[in-house]
């Protein structure tokens, strides 16, 4: 697959991201030389625990030329993209740009270097209001926002480049991405943070007042939606079998990642309040529109085509490794204020 004494460089683009860093300790743990890649818009540079970093960014093709003839890269994985539904609702332009303009640029540059080889941070969001769930590979795609229809043009890009240029890529469309690196070296940082689980324990840790919950009325057994959450770790252990894959002669594809079973909202407040021994505050909301009861992904043939297990797949675990980081997080902010 690749000659241990000369590892591949890889190429992480959105690397001070949430997942993008974890997948720097992956990489760089497997064996890989990475390079990684952002313009800190919405990153942390101090999360680049790993490889060589480049500020750089994806609209300048001045800049990816510098990356490119720097380094010998062998393969991208592409994770630099805005990634909040409500903000592409409201300004589609960001996203289309970014995501959508920005990623084509990347793949010119690729395609200059003869580089053939990408690894796509995709989305459950391309396949909009689910007809049926678990969601499987063969579900309809029909995103109802901006950012879920950035994530499928670039798809069908990547398809149209694999057809004319013989890119091979691999899009890995997963759930919700949560918990953090268990040895505690990073964790999620967002700003403004949306995602379930960061959000209850930051009210559980008392960063934030209250959580609420929209919603009580669904047809679930205590009527909170259902969700798929997928550790962080297990999906950056998908991303690394998707590489080697493509760097052992594999062809395109396109992989589901989830747990393959859900958990309610109401599950996860009263699994973070038995983790942290903390009492959430909770505010009861009416429902948001567009929100489906029960989101899960079928993830059967990442399992079986890539050999894919996912390691943390109990709710409890990816709490209480998000736990963990939230209070790192509070001991580094003590820390900082006491030499201020």
């Amino acid at each position: 697959m690749f000659d241990h004494t000369d590892p591949p460089v890889i190429l992480v683009t959105g690397g001070a991201g949430y997942i993008g860093s974890h997948m720097l300790l992956a990489l760089s743990d497997a064996g890989f030389q990475v390079v990684s890649l952002d313009n800190l818009s919405r990153g942390f540079r101090d999360a680049v625990l790993t490889g060589d970093f480049v500020q750089c960014d994806l609209g300048s093709s001045s800049q990816l030329d510098r990356v490119f003839t720097t380094y010998k890269i062998a393969a991208v994985m592409h994770f630099a993209a805005f990634a909040y539904v409500g903000e592409s609702v409201s300004h589609p332009e960001m996203y289309y740009q970014n995501n959508v303009a920005n990623t084509l640029n990347l793949l010119v540059a690729m395609q200059r270097y003869e580089v053939r080889t990408l690894i796509f941070s995709s989305t459950c969001s391309t396949f909009g209001e689910p007809k049926y769930v678990p969601i499987d590979e063969v579900h309809p795609q029909n995103p109802i926002n901006a950012y879920g229809r950035s994530k499928w043009m670039v798809e069908q890009i990547l398809a149209d480049f694999d057809r004319a240029h013989g890119l091979r890529a691999i899009c890995l469309r997963y759930f919700n991405a949560s918990g953090a690196d268990p040895q505690g070296r990073v964790g999620i940082r967002s700003v403004p943070q949306t995602r379930l689980i960061p959000l209850v324990i930051q009210a559980a840790s008392g960063r934030r007042p209250d959580i609420s919950v929209f919603g009580r009325d669904y047809p679930t057994l205590d009527g909170t939606c259902i969700r798929d959450y997928i550790h962080v770790s297990d999906l950056c252990q998908a991303h690394l079998l998707a590489l080697k894959q493509l760097l052992g002669g594999g062809p395109s594809q396109a992989y589901n990642l989830g747990n393959g079973h859900g958990f309610s909202v109401q599950q996860v407040i009263e699994t973070a309040q038995d983790v942290t021994g903390k009492s959430i505050r909770v505010i009861d909301g009416p429902r948001r529109p567009g929100d489906p009861a029960i989101l899960i992904g079928d993830s059967r043939k990442a399992r079986t085509e890539l050999g894919w297990n996912p390691q943390f797949p109990d709710l409890r675990t990816i709490i209480e490794h998000e736990w963990a980081w939230e209070q790192k997080l509070a001991k580094s902010a003590v820390g900082n204020a006491s030499q201020q």
